[in-house]
């Protein structure tokens, strides 16, 4: 992987992690934008798009709600099209997501420990936050940025150091490669369906639920 394009990954996933929640909130952090993207800047936007698709199966089961935890599947997204890009048909797929997973949860760690770094800064900061100091809440909301920027490059990093080396000794063969990516579809799918039933809640959302998976459905017969 050459220098410039490991550089714009960097940028890509700085922006997409602080989209998750610290700046913006543009759907950048989504993996059905994040992954395609990160294709696209390796050369190969199906791939991406597949692992993006994939991993956003994933991503509906969360609820980011007050304090809940939840895997960055955006990273996991950047991560996930590195490993998988250029390989023929879906034979990539699979480790793709493999990484991409094991990524995004690294991510929840990361979000964890920045809340957790935040929370003590506020606290020490108290008194003057209590006398209304507008440098401090400036400065507050400065270095809460600068932590989330450095999680996500961190995490990033860290996610394509374990792409170059499942692509240079992948773990699997060519048996291997198809079956893993046939079994992360099925799980993919089958969480997909799972979060879809407990968030519908009966009745009008089952209703809608269908009406969603025959569109889709449709989408990809016509595409």
């Amino acid at each position: 992987m050459e220098w410039t394009v490991i550089a714009l990954l960097l940028a890509w996933s700085l922006a997409v992690g602080l989209d998750l929640v610290s700046l913006g909130q543009f759907m950048l952090a989504r993996p059905l934008v994040a992954g395609p993207v990160a294709g696209w800047i390796l050369g190969d936007p199906a791939t991406g798009m597949m692992v993006g698709v994939i991993l956003e199966l994933f991503a509906l089961e969360v609820l980011p709600l007050g304090a809940a935890r939840y895997a960055d599947y955006g990273l996991g997204a950047v991560a996930g099209a590195a490993t998988a890009g250029g390989s023929p048909g879906v034979l990539g797929i699979g480790l793709g997501i493999g990484v991409a997973l094991l990524v995004a949860w690294l991510g929840d760690l990361s979000i964890y420990a920045v809340r957790r770094a935040n929370s003590a800064d506020v606290k020490r900061c108290r008194g003057a936050l209590d006398a209304g100091d507008m440098n401090t809440i400036t400065g507050l909301h400065f270095r809460g940025l600068l932590r989330d920027a450095v999680r996500a490059l961190a995490v990033t990093a860290v996610g394509l150091l374990l792409a170059h080396g499942v692509r240079r000794w992948s773990p699997v063969g060519l048996e291997e490669a198809v079956l893993v990516s046939v079994v992360t579809i099925g799980v993919a799918l089958a969480t997909a369906g799972t979060a879809g039933l407990r968030l519908s809640r009966g009745g009008r959302g089952i209703g809608w639920l269908a009406a969603g998976v025959a569109a889709g459905t449709l989408w990809l017969v016509v595409w």
